[in-house]
């Protein structure tokens, strides 16, 4: 429930002329009442604004009693170490490295070269040959971090 709650609330702010970037990518309620609620923008996503996004909750949640006096809610944004779960996120990361898994056995490792409708094009390999890849045959893909 305080899933929806929240997700309504967000779709609320977004359309706001300054948070009209901005997109939900998933909220997660842990036992312990906590609240982890994971944002993305199209542009920079700065901590600043994940306060105020996470101060804007804050009212809603105490203002409405959504949840217990005790609560911990945490805004930020997904982060590397979280599968990329829109379309939005690939284009945003066009040229990184991106690992993609298209089933149990079968991984695939290149650059994100393109966003296209329904496929990416990443390049492989030192010869960086291209291959499209449809979404719908997508099953996890996350960025890799690169330290160079």
């Amino acid at each position: 429930m305080i899933e929806r709650l929240l997700s309504e609330a967000l779709t609320t702010k977004f359309t706001e002329e300054d948070y009209r970037d901005y997109y939900l990518i998933d909220i997660v309620v842990k036992k312990s009442d906590k609240v982890e609620v994971y944002i993305d923008s199209d542009i920079n996503l700065s901590i600043r604004n994940c306060q105020r996004i996470s101060r804007y909750l804050e009212h809603l949640i105490e203002e409405n009693g959504w949840l217990g006096e005790k609560y911990t809610l945490d805004v930020s944004s997904p982060g590397v170490d979280r599968p990329l779960k829109f379309k939005r996120q690939y284009k945003k990361n066009i040229g990184r490295m991106i690992r993609i898994m298209i089933d149990e056995e079968e991984t695939i490792e290149g650059r994100l070269k393109e966003v296209q409708e329904d496929q990416i094009m990443i390049s492989i390999g030192k010869k960086e040959e291209e291959i499209n890849l449809k979404f719908d045959k997508i099953r996890k893909a996350k960025i890799l971090v690169s330290f160079k």
